[in-house]
């Protein structure tokens, strides 16, 4: 349902058989629900994207930490590889949270919009039956209006009786298509609502769960590694400091 529906054109009878105002109410209700349908499959891409992002961020935050353990300064330095020690262990922490946050997204977000885009292919089909239901009602009630035209002889009312007996159960059919459409659009698209809240009500709780945990772990570690209380404008004086120390040695100096 990505493009937008347009109804066959044929030959048209005379006598108006869905009214403008029915045909108009059809087409609001269908293009409501092809939005949803685009704005479902997009919501569902990028919350697959989302999640893989943070597996992805808190992976790397893991591999890095390891590598700053391996850093040959720690078996040099035990002031170092407690700092490193302590940030391995808050990083793990983090992604064995994150992997949490992500799994619980998966079954109670990612899944759900999955399930519910698959309800749209047996919606569209519908519609297309409720469309050829509607181009055969049309050809039969041309046909039985230009027997209608015609000289009233034997043979043309014989076969104005076939085709009005023909036209009926096409016409009972599309009437009953159309009604159930009419009837089932408006209650789909209204029923997102109730199908979606838990699914964005647990989302939440999925993230203010993660965010309250990331708060302790870093709070953790910020008391294990801030031994010296110095502020961030202090640390990067010191910084400079020591950068400026390696900058005058002689085999980093510039020629």
């Amino acid at each position: 349902m990505s493009s937008k529906w347009i109804p066959f054109k044929i030959g048209q009878p005379k006598k108006q058989i869905v009214s403008k105002t029915v045909e108009r109410d059809f087409e609001r209700e269908y293009d409501k629900l092809q939005k949803l349908e685009d704005q479902t499959k997009k919501l569902h891409k990028d919350m697959k994207k989302s999640t893989e992002a943070d597996i992805a961020m808190s992976k790397a935050a893991v591999k890095i930490s390891g590598d700053l353990l391996s850093n040959p300064l720690c078996e040099q330095d035990q002031s170092f590889l407690e700092f490193m020690t302590a940030l391995d262990t808050a990083m793990k922490r983090m992604d064995s949270f994150n992997q949490e946050k992500v799994n619980q997204i998966q079954r109670t977000v990612i899944d759900p919009l999955k399930k519910y885009s698959s309800v749209f292919p047996s919606l569209n089909m519908a519609v297309k039956r409720r469309e050829q239901a509607l181009q055969d009602y049309k050809r039969l009630q041309g046909k039985v209006e230009k027997y209608e035209e015609k000289e009233k002889t034997g043979p043309i009312m014989v076969k104005l009786h076939q085709a009005r007996e023909e036209l009926r159960p096409v016409r009972d059919d599309f009437d009953a298509k159309n009604k159930q459409l009419l009837d089932e659009m408006p209650k789909f698209y209204h029923s997102r609502i109730d199908y979606f809240q838990p699914s964005f009500e647990a989302l939440i709780r999925a993230q203010v769960v993660y965010f309250t945990e990331m708060h302790k772990i870093f709070s953790d570690l910020t008391e294990q590694i801030d031994q010296a209380g110095l502020t961030d404008e202090q640390r990067e004086r010191e910084n400079e400091a020591k950068l400026s120390e390696l900058r005058a040695l002689s085999i980093v100096a510039d020629d």
